[in-house]
């Protein structure tokens, strides 16, 4: 079974000069946590995540002490996301993602996602954006498409 069998084809999109408060609020209202990044001839640039893009705000373990010295003031954590939220996709986006063809065996994308702890990836031919694969699309595929013995 080859990616393209099981992939998602148009798939939301940012741009690299898109305020990342626009495409946060597209990633939610849509279910998805991760988009690709194309240019106008819609070859990918890069991956933007909710992840990426809100979890460096978060408190980390040693916010949580109660100590003067070490730890931080939420209230003033909270002023980063306005000032995060302000930029471009380009200036938080990760440049060079791993990719996947659409001929590549599932088994090959569902190989690279789980080394890297990654739920989706672009499909990607000839540097231009085909669609995603995720781990459902894998599964849906693997699991229900493959006939029983």
């Amino acid at each position: 079974m080859l990616v393209k069998d099981v992939m998602t084809t148009g798939v939301l999109f940012a741009r690299s000069t898109e305020e990342v408060r626009s495409v946060v609020i597209k990633m939610l209202s849509r279910h998805c946590g991760a988009v690709p990044v194309v240019d106008d001839d819609h070859k990918l640039l890069g991956m933007v995540t909710v992840r990426d893009v809100l979890l460096p705000l978060y408190p980390n373990y040693g916010d949580y002490v109660h100590d003067n010295v070490h730890s931080r003031n939420f209230l003033d954590m909270e002023e980063g996301y306005a000032r995060v939220l302000g930029q471009n996709v380009e200036e938080v986006m990760s440049s060079r993602p791993l990719t996947v063809g659409p001929d590549d065996p599932v088994l090959k994308a569902a190989s690279f996602m789980g080394v890297h702890n990654f739920r989706r990836m672009p499909v990607v031919e000839d540097g231009r954006l085909l669609g995603m694969v995720s781990i459902g699309d894998v599964n849906r595929g693997l699991f229900f498409a493959l006939p029983t013995e």
